[in-house]
């Protein structure tokens, strides 16, 4: 589904020198993994993302992905819009009629409970709502590949852990193939199938930890403690 061949990523800073952002990373995600991307700050994490979804072209190694589609970190709705508009959003863009959008967003609304703000502007909604409208308006694209840029980082602590477990289901119920890119080691353990760890910058694959076990995991199981420790080792030797 994904396949990242040596890719190499350089950016020209506004000072005129390179900024290597990726080295020589390989990188292969199977149809419907989640697979969780961890890593020091400025190791090329979004640029990755952005590899992956055709945002970005590499210059060196070889990109290969089915169509992705993104969710950035910060949840960029429409403030004249409603709720439900924003999540049709995609879909208005090719050209399909406004309440035929709406239509097909709606069972999603039914299903994470925001049935009763449909009509609500983003300035009415939670973090956790405009969260899950982004969602909607990702799922909406109807692209096979989901792209999540550290999706909750926003957050507070409390919420943040309850769209862990919204999101988890919300995946499950979902036959896509997920990049989720966290900077929170244990949300990528309790999310990921498995979880890459990438090098500071120029990032590089140095781990790649299988999560496997029963879903959804306990945050306090001993298998989810292990496996934590294991990704905080990779990221401290790197």
């Amino acid at each position: 589904m994904i396949e990242l061949t040596s890719v190499s990523r350089t950016f020209v800073t506004r000072h005129g020198g390179p900024l290597a952002a990726l080295a020589n990373l390989t990188l292969q995600v199977d149809t419907g993994q989640t697979v969780a991307i961890v890593g020091p700050s400025g190791c090329g994490k979004t640029t990755l993302l952005e590899l992956i979804c055709g945002l970005q072209r590499p210059d060196g190694g070889s990109v290969r992905s089915e169509p992705a589609a993104l969710m950035p970190q910060r949840d960029l709705l429409m403030p004249w819009l409603t709720a439900i508009d924003n999540a049709a959003l995609a879909l208005r863009v090719r050209g399909v009629a406004r309440q035929r959008a709406r239509d097909e967003v709606h069972p999603w609304f039914e299903r994470l409970g925001l049935v009763e703000f449909e009509d609500a502007h983003p300035y009415e909604l939670s973090g956790g709502m405009r969260q899950r409208v982004s969602f909607v308006r990702t799922l909406a694209a109807g692209k096979p590949v989901l792209a999540l840029d550290e999706p909750f980082a926003a957050l507070d602590a409390i919420t943040r852990a309850e769209m862990q477990t919204w999101l988890g289901q919300s995946l499950a119920a979902e036959s896509r193939t997920v990049v989720l890119v966290t900077h929170d080691v244990e949300e990528a353990v309790l999310l990921g199938d498995r979880v890459v760890v990438l090098s500071p910058r120029p990032g590089r694959v140095v781990a790649d930890i299988a999560v496997g076990g029963p879903r959804p995991l306990s945050r306090t199981s001993p298998a989810v403690v292990a496996l934590r420790a294991q990704a905080l080792s990779a990221l401290a030797a790197a």
